[in-house]
């Protein structure tokens, strides 16, 4: 069981680390993510901001992701954070996703900070850069994308939860998935 655990963050490590994951700077990611429906309206209102611009997750019964950001208050840039998970349940593949999660103020950017796991649902599916995606979690965030690569991007949200707003647009990959899991995030401040 941990080989199977090994090779699924091994994997998802170098799914956000490929061709693909060294062109998505954060510039690029932000101005996905501004142009993708209602993620562009957070970033007028919002306290800030963590922004993913590469994930890499693989899964086949026992799943991981992994990716690297850096958290912003306003347009200044305040520290760095990685995200990991675990998911177990019906999936097979892997994907790149982006991923921005808005905080609505400066108790949810706390937070976020302060590391804590965050559980989640999850059922996606995603074919080379076109892909569809639902998410809810206990942690407060619902969210739901679709794309057909960065520049077609569509988001949709149920507004902040706990004071949060997520965004995902996948950048790549084959993967499908029905599965329940935990992510972890951490927080390094500048």
């Amino acid at each position: 069981m941990r080989r199977v655990i090994k090779f699924v963050l091994v994997f998802a490590v170098l799914c956000a680390s490929g061709p693909q994951a060294w062109a998505n700077s954060y510039s690029d990611a932000i101005k996905a993510f501004s142009n993708a429906g209602e993620s562009g309206k957070f970033f007028k209102t919002a306290y800030g901001y963590a922004l993913f611009p590469t994930i890499g997750k693989a899964g086949f019964v026992i799943g991981g992701a992994y990716g690297e950001g850096k958290v912003f208050v306003g347009a200044k840039h305040v520290g760095n954070t990685t995200m990991t998970q675990l998911s177990v349940g019906a999936q097979w593949g892997g994907q790149a996703y982006s991923q921005i999660i808005f905080f609505q103020n400066e108790q949810a950017f706390k937070d976020f900070t302060s590391g804590n796991f965050e559980f989640s649902a999850q059922a996606s599916a995603v074919a080379i850069t076109a892909g569809a995606s639902a998410e809810a979690s206990t942690g407060g965030g619902t969210a739901a994308g679709i794309s057909g690569g960065r520049n077609d991007a569509a988001t949709v949200s149920g507004g902040y939860r706990k004071g949060m707003a997520v965004f995902t647009i996948a950048t790549g990959g084959l993967m499908f998935e029905a599965a329940l899991g935990g992510q972890k995030f951490t927080y390094t401040p500048l």
